[in-house]
């Protein structure tokens, strides 16, 4: 059975520090290219038959397909389905745990099931879903690579697992540039996989 692999884009170049959600021009640091092609060399390595590479429309989803495409010779498809979750944190600094107990975050805090501060969950999982489901049918002869961003990523493997969405972000397994790795059955993804290819390569602080 064919699979779709879902790629978390690369480390970013983000030096002020902010949450840059779905700003566009936020792009792959030099790390993250590494990672890139990193996940492109695993893929070859492990003689994964990708015929099809689709990404976010993001600048740092697309980089971080370019090296894939390379390898497999194939043209990048852009998938709106697979960007970033919205949030209502895009382009503030990145908030400290310490700092939510200010009163001005508590109204956009005030339903962490929904989450209230962004894309609700079950809307995540709905488009993450069918992006998934479709590359699955429109490739069926060969494996598919989705790149994405970790919320959606992890919101879609909750979703073909049946966990609940409501979670700590740090407990999300969703590394830079890993591999989340579906099957698809009677249109619904399978979660059946893990990797971490770039794992050895050192993030900056």
């Amino acid at each position: 059975m064919p699979r779709v692999h879902v790629l978390r884009h690369g480390h970013v170049h983000n030096p002020d520090k902010v949450l840059y959600g779905r700003l566009p021009e936020f792009r792959l640091s030099d790390t993250g290219e590494a990672m890139a092609r990193a996940a492109a060399d695993h893929l070859v390595a492990a003689g994964t038959p990708v015929t099809r590479i689709v990404a976010s429309p993001l600048l740092r989803a697309q980089q971080t397909a370019a090296p894939v495409a390379a390898a497999f010779g194939l043209e990048i498809a852009t998938d709106e389905r697979v960007i970033e979750a919205g949030n209502q944190y895009q382009g503030e600094p990145i908030p400290r745990p310490i700092d939510f107990l200010h009163p001005k975050h508590w109204w956009r805090l005030r339903n962490p099931w929904r989450p209230s501060w962004g894309e609700p969950y079950v809307e995540q999982a709905a488009r993450m879903r069918a992006a998934i489901a479709d590359a699955a049918a429109d490739n069926p002869d060969g494996d598919t690579v989705i790149v994405s961003h970790q919320l959606p990523i992890w919101v879609a493997r909750c979703d073909a697992e049946g966990r609940s969405f409501l979670h700590d972000p740090r407990s999300r397994e969703c590394a830079l540039c890993s591999l989340t790795s579906f099957e698809v059955e009677d249109g619904r993804p399978r979660f059946v996989g893990y990797a971490t290819p770039a794992a050895h390569i050192e993030v900056p602080r």
